[in-house]
């Protein structure tokens, strides 16, 4: 990045579902004097969301609209022009590899929403080393894959070490509740995107919990019930009935990045489970039974095709207003790694009203505005390169907040 970067952000992609929110909670939530731009392929397509931008907060700078092309020449320019990149631009596998390659390259900060663990996986193995050595903070999946789960992890180790002078040794997740109007055109097309392009094998490689990990895994794993790896379900004291995620494997491989990259705060033997909450077993066992059979027919072409016919495009998902009663809440307990019989648990919730994809909009934008605020900070915490949400610490967790989230702990008493 230039010494003395014309902007403080660009929004890469803001034509897009998730880019359209983020950009109105940049609008309406930020500094007014930021130095900002909103980039992409179209202008045609860009002048609209400008116009509206201006009409929600007219009394502030306007983002200036660039025309960008994801080709190395373009994007090199692009990150010599600002201090950070939020990246809209999905699927991440086709498209954002290069916007990677060139924030690495120049030292430039970015953050974006993928939850495709393949990926993250690929751009840590090729650009993290180089964003590293030049002072880039480059984290992926600040959206809601997976930053509510790694914030409330966080929290809650933080809370065992200072409340308890401890390491930790578990935490179990689950989603309590999602409440949602359904899946943007966006995030259809990536699930479609992974399934083309990667092989069964590859998929299965991704599966491997500490897969993103910065060091190697405890050796002490604790193993799954035989009757846990078949049927999916199990019980957790004080998070109830549990079975298989469907977005279990993208918050447990963030979760466990973080943990080896702060060993100092999470302990070198920490484990982190994520698991749905339930009424009770035999609706665990059908929901599990339904991820195996959902996963097993999207991996046919036909039905790959067959769906594309009736979804949502890109650029497009549920109305506001269908939104309106969406909502998420993650439970969780954290075990502190004590040599007791009844180890000290601490349980911790993450709740939000309202659209997922508002809630991703803000995350990106909130984040963002700690590593700008905070930068010494962050780099000095995260060491730097491709690192997770959790290394903003209780800076992110304040600035959501405020915004419309809620992180709560408490030590559970026996």
């Amino acid at each position: 990045m230039a010494s003395n970067p014309q902007y403080d952000l660009v929004l890469l992609g803001p034509t897009g579902y998730t880019g359209n929110f983020c950009a109105e909670h940049i609008v309406q939530n930020h500094p007014t004097n930021l130095r900002w731009a909103i980039a992409g392929r179209s202008l045609q397509k860009m002048e609209p969301i400008a116009q509206k931008l201006k009409e929600l907060n007219p009394d502030r700078v306007q983002p200036d609209v660039l025309v960008v092309h994801l080709n190395k020449s373009e994007l090199d320019e692009l990150t010599q022009k600002t201090r950070l990149i939020i990246n809209c631009i999905g699927p991440y596998n086709l498209y954002s590899s290069p916007v990677v390659e060139a924030c690495a390259a120049s030292g430039t900060h970015y953050v974006d929403a993928t939850g495709e663990t393949p990926w993250v996986k690929q751009i840590i193995d090729k650009y993290h080393e180089t964003a590293k050595n030049n002072a880039a903070i480059i984290i992926p999946s600040v959206g809601v894959e997976s930053a509510p789960a790694d914030l409330l992890t966080w929290a809650l180790v933080k809370g065992v070490r200072e409340e308890l002078s401890s390491a930790t040794r578990k935490v179990d997740s689950c989603i309590k509740e999602m409440k949602s109007s359904g899946a943007s055109g966006g995030t259809f097309t990536t699930i479609m995107s992974v399934f083309d392009s990667m092989s069964m094998s590859d998929m299965y490689k991704s599966l491997n919990p500490f897969s993103l990990a910065a060091s190697a895994p405890p050796k002490d794993i604790p193993r799954d019930s035989i009757v846990q790896k078949i049927l999916g379900v199990h019980a957790v004291p004080d998070l109830g009935t549990l079975t298989t995620s469907p977005s279990g494997i993208a918050d447990i491989t963030i979760v466990h990045r973080s943990s080896t990259l702060l060993p100092e705060l999470y302990g070198s033997r920490f484990v982190y489970h994520q698991s749905l909450y339930v009424r009770n077993a035999f609706i665990g066992v059908l929901f599990h039974v339904g991820i195996i059979i959902g996963v097993s027919l999207l991996a046919l072409p036909p039905v790959r095709w067959l769906l594309r016919k009736w979804y949502y495009q890109p650029g497009h998902g549920p109305t506001v207003e269908a939104s309106a009663n969406d909502r998420l809440e993650y439970h969780a307990v954290a075990t502190a790694d004590q040599d007791t019989p009844r180890p000290t648990r601490v349980f911790g919730k993450f709740t939000y009203e309202g659209s997922m994809y508002v809630l991703t909009g803000l995350l990106l934008a909130e984040a963002a505005m700690v590593i700008l605020d905070e930068e010494d900070k962050v780099r000095k915490v995260s060491r730097g390169g491709i690192v997770t949400a959790a290394m903003l610490g209780q800076d992110f967790v304040d600035r959501v907040e405020k915004v419309g989230c809620r992180v709560e702990t408490k030590v559970l008493d026996y």
